[in-house]
């Protein structure tokens, strides 16, 4: 059985920093291109951030380019996210996927496919 966790949500101020953390279980980490994803109210689901199987590719949101930094560990199961001068906009639930790789790394943030394992969220928010 699969199962992704998310962790590291909470609340920061504007300027602040937060690292979000994705675990998987239950599926060989490294046969998956990983994602991050953010909704917030009223709002389409909106691919934030991902990286290919290796790590050595990777694909960031205009909104987030230069602010967040994906990464993974393999050995750990593990998916992270790096937040960096956080703005309120950046307030929303955010969610890991795993998909995988031969759906391609860029796919994945774009429109990820119905076989995509999805996390139940961490909810971020950044207050002014």
């Amino acid at each position: 059985q699969v199962q992704v966790v998310e962790s590291g949500g909470g609340l920061v101020q504007a300027g602040g920093s937060l690292r979000l953390s994705c675990t998987a279980s239950g599926l060989t980490f490294d046969d998956y291109a990983m994602g991050w994803f953010r909704q917030a109210p009223g709002k389409e689901r909106e691919g934030v951030s991902c990286i290919s199987r290796s790590g050595n590719y990777t694909y960031y949101a205009d909104s987030v380019k230069g602010r967040f930094t994906i990464s993974r560990d393999n050995a750990k199961n593990t998916l992270y996210l790096q937040m960096d001068s956080l703005k309120p906009e950046d307030t929303a639930m955010y969610y890991c996927a795993a998909q995988k790789a031969w759906y391609g790394t860029m796919s994945l943030c774009a429109r990820p496919s119905s076989n995509a394992y999805w996390g139940q969220g961490t909810q971020v928010t950044v207050s002014t």
